[in-house]
């Protein structure tokens, strides 16, 4: 044995046996590589990416829900037909979405706790909405108590499990993309190995057979060099449109928490109001959304490439300017011009012009996230395949070569 490896067959043998076992090994390392960046990212556009505005539509459904059942409490005995439909709607939207992310709950086992909470919740509220409902239809004041208890449970335990639901989700994009956008250094370092173990054996049988070339090697180091590059320029276009991707799912982030803080500035602008005099709490949470809300745009804008209006600013500088008008009619005792105020062409106008900007910008900067996810898909389409195909035909290749020099020692 150790005197067939010490003779030029037997090198010659051992040299192709390496080469095969190298193409193999590079090509099954690779398509296995390239084959998990795109199951992530199909991943990504079809489940993540969905549960994540399923999360976020969780917590905004509710949000509004509770500002809007705040509202139509507010227009009295007989309440808006308008602002009904649109808390029903919320209530649905919420369902839909919570059961939505219930589905892949195996997915992400530590939200068990935060969709429980939201599932056992839900119909209780809704319960105290309904009771306060027909207390305030009634002319019973005691409709108000119903509804600050109704509230009480969405802030306290709903809204933080359904924020929790959204930071974990959104988390898990986060990372998805930054996953998918890293470069494969190790499956480039291994073809960069292939190749060098090629150009080696065309020295060792230029020095051993005098011959510049060898057709098999050749051809071998040829294909080695197009699946390489190939996976090289397929990786560069992927990092190229998760980053873009990356930058879409900021601002989406930052535009849902906009709207969030949005809607809880006017759940606490209506619920100040509910409370008739005992709404300092409220007021607070009006006052610190509203500040959030400010943050949240500015950033917003400065970020390129933002479908955010240039209006927004403005319907949130007019709604501040009607906020003030309410606190003002509230606190001298005009309660009904303060109700007026709050539901007329002012404050609710300004709010909903501000809320429109958001959905419509939120619209937007999804559809641009989920562009460069699939640009970043197409990237990787037919790569498997052909790595698995070139490195098939390099290992030919090169025990071709090498088999056309083992003859001659026959």
């Amino acid at each position: 044995m150790t005197g067939l490896a010490r003779s030029t067959p037997g090198r010659l043998s051992l040299l192709a046996l390496l080469l095969i076992v190298v193409s193999l090994l590079v090509g099954a390392v690779t398509a296995l590589s390239v084959q998990r960046r795109s199951q992530a990212l199909e991943a990504l556009g079809d489940r993540n990416e969905p549960l994540a505005f399923a999360a976020q539509e969780v917590y905004r459904a509710m949000a509004d829900a509770d500002a809007t059942a705040a509202g139509a409490f507010l227009s009295g005995g007989v309440e808006s037909a308008a602002l009904r439909q649109r808390y029903e709607a919320d209530v649905a939207k919420a369902a839909a979405a919570l059961s939505a992310a219930t589905s892949e709950i195996t997915r992400s086992p530590e939200l068990t706790p935060a969709l429980s909470t939201l599932s056992g919740h839900l119909p209780v509220y809704t319960g105290l909405v309904e009771t306060a409902r027909a207390h305030n239809r009634q002319g019973n004041p005691v409709g108000a108590a119903y509804l600050r208890e109704a509230s009480t449970l969405m802030h306290s335990r709903m809204l933080p499990a359904a924020r929790e639901l959204y930071r974990v989700e959104t988390a898990n994009v986060v990372r998805d993309l930054e996953d998918a956008g890293s470069l494969p250094w190790l499956e480039l370092l291994l073809g960069a190995v292939a190749l060098a173990a090629l150009v080696f054996a065309q020295r060792y049988l230029t020095r051993r057979t005098n011959r510049v070339f060898n057709p098999g090697l050749v051809v071998a180091t040829a294909l080695t060099a197009v699946s390489l590059l190939w996976v090289l320029t397929a990786s560069l276009l992927v990092v190229h449109n998760t980053s873009a991707s990356r930058n879409e799912a900021t601002l989406v982030d930052l535009l849902a928490q906009a709207r969030i803080a949005t809607l809880t500035a006017r759940g606490g602008e209506t619920l100040t109001l509910v409370a008739r005099g005992s709404g300092a709490e409220y007021e607070k949470v009006y006052v610190d959304a509203d500040r959030a809300l400010g943050d949240l745009l500015g950033r917003a804008r400065d970020l390129a490439g933002t479908p955010l209006s240039a209006e927004s600013a403005d319907h949130h500088e007019r709604w501040r300017q009607a906020h003030r008008l309410v606190r003002e009619a509230d606190d001298r005792g005009d309660y009904a011009a303060a109700v007026r105020a709050a539901l007329g062409p002012g404050a609710a106008t300004a709010f909903g012009e501000l809320e429109s900007d958001l959905v419509e910008a939120i619209g937007s900067a999804r559809a641009e996230l989920t562009d460069a996810i699939g640009r970043a898909r197409a990237a990787l389409r037919g790569v498997v395949p052909a790595v698995v195909a070139l490195a098939l035909l390099a290992a030919a290749a090169s025990t071709f070569g090498l088999w056309q020099r083992l003859k001659e020692y026959r």
